[in-house]
């Protein structure tokens, strides 16, 4: 005896009833509306309870009407990309809400003579003097902790996707698990006091390279540790059958494959470290002399000091020159992260291989 059974019949596409594509616009218009309406009824409405009382409205009449008219399917497909968007538009808010700010502020007091002049024989309320030398100062300093990091970062990473195995393999990737959690004073104090056993007065910019390489160490090999582990073991694989040294394998096609993400990856590690302030109070000091060229010798100003320095001098009064300055100065060093990472996307736009970006 066979049993036969039977599989329900799906409808054709075109006959499965979908939202037109304005709803969302439309369901978002009344969200917002009847929000203000609510809370002016109730009392008075301000953007964040509006926003708020808005999106739940939204996500619930969202699930409801697809629900009866498109299927349960659809609208669960629905909520979750609601919640997503709020959720994204939730986070944008005060990231948009400190750039605008940081803008308007700084723009006050931005103009080429802030961009090249630095503060010596500035004092009191004069509206001169400029983040020149700071400028300078916080790419040698970044500059120098890139050279020590990258390298060690990127080798510590390839060893251990590709060759580490045992404890060694597992002590170092404790090791970098640890480093990633330390705060950043720490790794200020580490190196200061590590130099003063020569000398407790000595400030470089090679010392502020050192603390900053410390933070900027385990992040570069953690992000290109997983750029790694997404390369495809089939390149691998193919390459070892062509009788190319694992070596060889490494250099000119896991990390080749690799270079967009690594790319990244190396300038989030950048990002990370470039508007530290606490570890380069102890190890770089401050100088308001345009720069000092030597790296091993003598103090020097970078743009988290000079912020930290004005906003301090100024007693944090808004208004103030000093304040003014260190808007600037913020605003300053926005726009050099900002051009770091497009220089980044360029790079892993024109060096990794075609049709991976």
């Amino acid at each position: 005896m066979t049993t036969t059974t039977t599989t329900p019949k799906r409808r054709p596409l075109a006959q499965v009833k979908r939202l037109p594509k304005h709803t969302p616009w439309a369901l978002l218009a009344a969200a917002l509306a009847v929000a203000f309406l609510v809370l002016q009824l109730l009392s008075t409405p301000t953007p964040a309870g509006v926003f708020f009382l808005a999106a739940a409205l939204y996500v619930l009449a969202t699930w409801v009407l697809s629900r009866v008219v498109e299927g349960p399917r659809q609208a669960t497909d629905r909520l979750a990309t609601a919640v997503v968007t709020g959720a994204f538009v939730l986070v944008m808010i005060p990231l948009g809400s400190l750039v605008t700010q940081v803008a308007a502020e700084g723009m006050k007091f931005m103009s080429f003579d802030f961009l090249n002049t630095d503060m010596g024989g500035v004092f009191g309320e004069i509206r001169d003097g400029g983040a020149g030398h700071a400028i300078v100062g916080t790419l040698y300093v970044t500059g120098l902790a890139s050279a020590f990091a990258i390298p060690l970062g990127i080798l510590t990473a390839v060893y251990l996707v590709e060759f580490g195995r045992g404890r060694l393999a597992r002590a170092i990737t404790l090791l970098v698990d640890v480093m990633t959690g330390i705060p950043s004073i720490v790794a200020g104090l580490f190196v200061f006091v590590l130099f003063a056993q020569i000398d407790p007065q000595y400030r470089s910019a090679f010392m502020g390279g050192v603390a900053l390489a410390v933070l900027m160490t385990p992040v570069v090999v953690r992000s290109v540790e997983e750029m790694l582990k997404l390369v495809p073991n089939e390149l691998r694989e193919a390459s070892y059958a062509l009788g190319v040294p694992k070596w060889l394998t490494v250099v000119k096609v896991v990390l080749r494959t690799a270079i967009a993400g690594i790319t990244t990856g190396v300038m989030i590690a950048i990002a990370r470290v470039i508007g530290e302030t606490a570890p380069l109070l102890l190890t770089v000091g401050s100088s308001a002399v345009l720069f000092n060229y030597s790296p091993v010798e003598g103090r020097i100003m970078t743009l988290p000091v000079y912020v930290y320095s004005q906003y301090r001098q100024g007693a944090g009064i808004q208004g103030s020159v000093e304040v003014e300055r260190a808007w600037a100065a913020a605003l300053t060093l926005i726009v050099i992260v900002m051009l770091l990472n497009l220089v980044a996307r360029l790079v892993s736009k024109f060096f990794s291989p075609k049709g991976i970006s």
